[in-house]
């Protein structure tokens, strides 16, 4: 498996449904604007989603990876289908009773979930049918992510990379098309998000057959696997699911806040998942089948050089990006959103959230890259410990920051409790001879921040020169960013080569596959 190829391939087609998760957001934003619908609206989306990167891409999938990953290396491909065939059947039934559950006492949740909402009788109850609605996404989803691990662990990226912007294209759909014809139109989105789900379940289903492992449902039984798997599921929900419990505790602080503080940092968090989910949740998905693999295969040495990849690969292309958008976000925010019911204002609160959300940047994808060393080697009690300190320090900061920085403090706790929380999960892999930066590491992460930094300073001086274009009409202001944005990559791909923090022997690796690799993956 070549990992820097692996990580391209999902980082490609996250790039994509990015690129579609954009349409979409501005779509939302033009339609709804940042007021109580939007708002109503975002914590529908929030509350499955909340689950699904907790469980379904969190816990769920950092526990099922390493495995099946360890029986395909020792016993092969049967007996690692047969194990996920009865994983299957006991998630399953598992969801099919908490889904059910959830949706009676949603009123309830509600409280918890959106406490801002109480007084505000018709935004609660709007917020209670969205999320009724979407919340069995949460099914789907799960066993979406369980079939991504198969193919993963096989080697095959393409296909449940491509999920995300399935899902993305049903929202457009709903927004452009069942708008009209639902009550109001974050109902036709709501509706759209659980259509998604199916979709996305079709999908895989139909390519883990292509790949040669066709899944029946057995009678749901707890063999000593399962047990196994459920075991470590609790812990890795806390140490692998931090950023979004921040963004949770975010949600429910913020509705204390007047109305638009969750939608500011709903859409300042969409620009900011862009390098997150291109880079974090491309090295994360690549990196921990191999490591679990290498590491049964008692291969340290090649588990240490992957381990180190993946952190070179993660902060050359986040060092830049979060310089970036701590200088243009303004920009950005104006060109993406700033139209319909999102107007000068809405932009420029929702700027301010991204500047702060970028400062976290580094340390999200840092987080994502390092975990998998930890569940790699099936310890789950380490990120428990990171992720319960660093969830007390977000809330202690959102309390504190709240107050003179409305919306923006609620940024800033988030982005310093993730640093904490990459800080500690470094540092114990460090101390337990995990983590050990190698020459090549050691030399080129200075070269990256210097490029980064002189990216950063270019980008600062240009905002003068284009600033009418960035102040006129819409064609106006794209056509400013797009110079802007140009101008960055350039000077950050120049200042990295000439400085040695990348060179074109990286490209070249892409197309070599690594010793030993099985052919082609989809």
């Amino acid at each position: 498996m070549n990992l820097l190829r692996a990580i391209t391939t999902v980082g490609g087609l996250t790039m994509l449904s990015r690129v579609f998760g954009f349409v979409r957001d501005i779509l939302i934003a033009a339609i709804l604007g940042a007021g109580p619908f939007a708002d109503a609206l975002f914590v529908a989306f929030k509350f499955p989603n909340m689950f699904r990167r907790l469980f379904a891409e969190g816990a769920f999938n950092l526990a099922f990876v390493p495995i099946y990953a360890g029986l395909l290396e020792e016993a092969g491909e049967e007996t690692a289908r047969v194990f996920a065939e009865r994983v299957m059947a006991v998630l399953l039934w598992t969801l099919l009773v908490f889904v059910a559950l959830v949706q009676l006492a949603m009123p309830g949740l509600m409280h918890v979930l959106a406490p801002g909402f109480v007084g505000d009788a018709a935004r609660f109850d709007l917020a209670v049918q969205l999320t009724r609605i979407t919340f069995p996404y949460l099914l789907f989803i799960s066993l979406v992510s369980m079939m991504a691990g198969v193919l993963n662990s096989l080697g095959r990226f393409a296909a449940a990379a491509a999920t995300p912007i399935i899902l993305n294209i049903c929202l457009i759909a709903a927004a452009l098309v069942l708008a009209p014809l639902t009550p109001t139109p974050a109902h036709a989105l709501a509706w759209g998000m659980a259509a998604g789900g199916v979709v996305q379940f079709v999908w895989l289903l139909v390519h883990c057959g292509r790949a040669g492992v066709v899944l029946r449902l057995p009678r749901p039984r707890l063999t000593p696997q399962v047990r196994l798997l459920l075991g470590r599921m609790a812990p890795v929900a806390v140490g692998a699911g931090i950023y979004q419990v921040n963004l949770l505790i975010d949600t429910v602080i913020a509705s204390l806040l007047p109305a638009g503080a969750i939608s500011y940092l709903f859409y300042a968090d969409r620009v900011n998942q862009l390098p997150l989910g291109v880079v974090g949740v491309a090295v994360g998905t690549a990196l921990l089948p191999l490591l679990s693999r290498q590491l049964r295969a008692g291969d340290g040495p090649a588990a240490l050089d992957s381990q180190n990849r993946a952190l070179e690969f993660a902060f050359l292309l986040t060092l830049p990006a979060a310089a970036a958008l701590m200088v243009i976000a303004q920009p950005v925010i104006d060109v993406l959103f700033r139209r319909g019911a999102f107007g000068p204002e809405e932009a420029r609160l929702t700027g301010q959230a991204l500047a702060v959300y970028a400062v976290g940047l580094p340390s999200y994808v840092l987080v994502k890259a390092l975990a998998p060393g930890f569940f790699a080697r099936e310890d789950t009690a380490t990120p428990v410990k990171a992720a319960a300190v660093a969830m007390l320090a977000n809330l202690v900061l959102n309390l504190v920051l709240m107050g003179p920085f409305a919306h923006v403090g609620i940024a800033m706790a988030t982005a310093a409790s993730s640093w904490l929380n990459a800080g500690i999960l470094a540092t114990v892999l460090a101390r337990r001879g995990n983590l050990r930066a190698d020459g090549r590491l050691r030399r080129r992460l200075p070269r990256i921040v210097l490029a980064s930094a002189g990216m950063a300073a270019v980008l600062f001086l240009l905002l003068g020169p284009v600033g009418g274009l960035l102040a006129g009409d819409t064609a106006a202001r794209a056509l400013g960013l797009a110079l802007l944005v140009a101008a960055g990559l350039a000077a950050f791909a120049a200042l990295a080569l000439v400085l040695g923090a990348a060179s074109l022997r990286d490209l070249r690796a892409l197309r070599r596959p690594a010793a030993g690799a099985k052919p082609k993956s989809s």
